[in-house]
């Protein structure tokens, strides 16, 4: 029993011994080992002092980086096929000229369409001063209004209608006479100039004559005179008052 105990206690107690080239090997690892650790704590210190670490609330908006292996996009060189983009076939278009003539069209109609609203419903006879008015003189009826101005001064359409005579007519010299839409029929007379012909369709305001003093005439004017529905005339102050034209 007290030899086994002696082996016992003597193999505890031995030394192991480590040759020398297990020694040279184990410092290379050391040092290798320390050198990688201390570079690794040395690039650390320097990124955080080039970076310093973001607050609390800076890493709380950090955005959310997805990878692209866990996104839905096709990655290159993958075998999913590329998205194709469908574009209408480019073809020339073979009636260009016919729009175009269309569109012009369309655009004058337009502007004639304008024009046409903003025109006046009604217009003066003429411009200038009244020198007699509807009534009696000189033993008989003077069925119109008279309004002198220059020689030439411009006689205007007082609305919208269709020329049913334009010449020479008995103490009037020359006149021009016009059916309105209500079947209206006015009268001008003594001009000079005679601008329209029978059957033109004119508008108001547009010049029709050119003021003059033939026929019975003491002096340049023009003689203005309103028939409703072609009848007898009535007095035109009143009719063109209407229309919000004072002479």
């Amino acid at each position: 029993m007290h030899k086994q105990a002696q082996r016992k206690t003597a193999g505890a107690h031995r030394k192991q011994s480590v040759s020398s080239n297990a020694k040279s090997r184990i410092a290379l690892v050391a040092v290798a080992t320390g050198a990688v650790s201390t570079a690794g704590a040395g690039g650390a210190a320097a990124a955080h002092a080039t970076h310093p670490a973001p607050s609390a609330e800076a890493r709380s908006e950090t955005p959310d980086y997805t990878l692209v292996a866990d996104s839905a996009a096709p990655v290159i060189g993958s075998s999913e096929a590329p998205q194709i983009l469908n574009i209408a076939e480019f073809k020339p278009i073979d009636n260009l000229a016919e729009q175009l003539n269309k569109a012009i069209q369309y655009n004058a109609e337009r502007i004639a369409a304008d024009l046409a609203a903003r025109a006046p419903k009604s217009s003066a006879p003429a411009q200038g001063t009244l020198t007699s008015t509807f009534g009696a003189r000189w033993g008989t009826l003077h069925a119109g209004v008279d309004i002198a101005n220059a020689l030439g001064t411009a006689i205007t359409a007082v609305e919208d209608g269709t020329v049913i005579d334009a010449g020479p007519a008995s103490g009037f010299g020359q006149w021009v006479r016009i059916r309105h839409a209500d079947g209206t029929v006015t009268v001008y007379g003594h001009m000079e100039t005679i601008e329209v012909a029978v059957g033109q369709q004119v508008s108001a305001g547009q010049r029709i004559a050119g003021m003059g003093s033939r026929g019975f005439s003491t002096g340049v004017h023009v003689h203005f005179e309103v028939h409703p529905n072609g009848g007898g005339a009535i007095d035109p102050l009143p009719w063109l008052a209407e229309r919000g034209i004072f002479l």
